[in-house]
């Protein structure tokens, strides 16, 4: 008789972790992926038809696995059972990836599986490794080092967006957290964000020393630099006695709420302040009645999710547990889908204001197409960039809208670029800037 394999039926339990700084955290992850394509294509339930059915910028302009998130996953199992090392191909692959978020939320209406912390997971990994990250976020990183911004620009100069008719107090239970891109590039979504403060009655501070959040800096895996920015920045909020910080960048809101929690090991409900977006923050004073939208805006708009305020927006705790049979895992973990991001804000803002017919796009909420300009990509990868916001655009313009919103700086910049390239019809709109129109009747 042939001798029976050993065959194990149960794996005894192992201590698991969700810490990106050890990519061995996600083995499981990378082994159990399946290739289903489900992080590319739109899960059949929302199929919006043939022609907006990939979720996935990088899988939908490469055309090849290894761009998608398994194909990612298989590069990370190689090097983690040592049989692939690093190279220019393998660096450029793990880098040309927006980390929207898109995988993820396709993934977990299937396995489950951690796809958005193992790529950032990677990402740390070749910083550690010694080659990563690009040299376009190098640039960054000494950018922020020397002037405390992403663009280098004179540190001094960072409070030069503030409006006359809405300064900030030098004392208040909300604190404004402006950003590098509403500082020096779109000052006009930190002025009309002073003035919808100003609108709702609501006096606000700045913080006495704003410095980026850094949000490039993590997103490309330098988590050390990132750790002692989250530290110091934190830090500086607990000093002023906020009881609520306030960002109009989808980004940073992410940074804030998600990413500094998980740098520092703790949970979100710990930081000691609640973290909200203006849209949140609007949202709320619109239905108490101490802001109205009372002039029209006559126009056929859209409303674009940035992936940092819908699905990467979800509230972070930290997590260490078992794992055993078929990945079950105690105690029980509470899966961030996506699902629960800032979703409905924005678009209640945005139907209270006369005038305008808000209409959606194929892909909606979790399951939206990314602008292509985040988390370092497009100062990386312009052309990837450069294609995700002319894809979206596809969509903006098959259903004849003539306005296209959203709630982040870097979407804003992203679409406008595409939009004066193309030469397309598309007015091209920060919320808050919708918000502003609106109330100064």
């Amino acid at each position: 008789m042939a001798q029976q394999p050993n065959i194990r039926y149960y794996k005894p339990k192992e201590e698991f972790s969700l810490d990106i700084r050890d990519i061995e955290s996600f083995v499981y992850d990378m082994s159990r992926c399946i290739k289903c394509k489900g992080c590319t294509w739109v899960d059949h339930t929302y199929m919006p038809g043939a022609k907006f059915m990939t979720r996935c910028p990088s899988a939908t302009l490469y055309e090849y696995d290894a761009y998608g998130a398994y194909g990612k996953l298989r590069i990370a199992h190689g090097m983690v059972e040592g049989k692939v090392d690093w190279n220019e191909t393998a660096l450029e692959i793990v880098y040309a990836c927006t980390l929207c978020g898109a995988c993820d939320v396709g993934c977990k209406r299937n396995l489950d599986l951690e796809i958005e912390l193992t790529l950032e997971a990677l990402r740390v990994k070749a910083v550690r490794d010694g080659v990563g990250p690009m040299p376009a976020h190098k640039k960054i990183a000494e950018n922020i080092q020397k002037q405390h911004n992403m663009y280098g620009s004179p540190h001094d100069k960072r409070s030069a967006w503030v409006p006359q008719d809405a300064p900030p107090a030098d004392k208040a239970d909300l604190l404004y957290f402006a950003g590098c891109a509403a500082s020096y590039v779109n000052q006009e979504i930190a002025q009309s964000t002073a003035r919808i403060f100003k609108a709702a009655g609501t006096p606000y501070m700045l913080m006495p020393d704003e410095w980026c959040c850094g949000n490039t800096v993590f997103s490309v895996g330098m988590f050390d630099e990132a750790k002692a920015m989250a530290e110091r920045n934190i830090e500086e909020v607990r000093k002023t006695g906020a009881k609520t910080l306030v960002t109009s960048c989808a980004e940073g809101y992410r940074m804030w709420k998600v990413d500094y929690p998980k740098l520092l090991n703790m949970a979100t409900e710990d930081l000691g302040f609640e973290v909200l977006h203006l849209v949140e923050f609007v949202d709320e004073k619109v239905k108490n009645g101490a802001l109205t939208l009372t002039k029209p805006l006559d126009t056929r708009l859209t409303y674009h999710d940035a992936c940092s305020l819908s699905r990467l927006s979800e509230p972070w705790t930290p997590y260490t547990g078992k794992r055993g049979w078929m990945g079950c895992v105690e105690p029980r973990l509470k899966r961030r889908r996506g699902a629960n991001g800032v979703y409905a804000q924005p678009r209640e803002i945005l139907q209270e204001i006369p005038g305008v017919d808000l209409i959606e796009m194929p892909r909606t909420r979790e399951n939206a197409y990314c602008c292509g300009a985040g988390r370092g990509t497009k100062e990386a990868f312009p052309e990837l960039a450069q294609f995700s916001a002319n894809h979206r655009l596809e969509e903006v313009k098959e259903i004849g809208a003539e306005t296209l919103v959203s709630a982040c700086p870097f979407c804003k910049n992203n679409f406008n670029q595409a939009v004066r390239d193309n030469g397309d019809p598309v007015q091209v709109m920060d919320i808050s800037e919708v918000i502003c129109a609106s109330i100064e009747a």
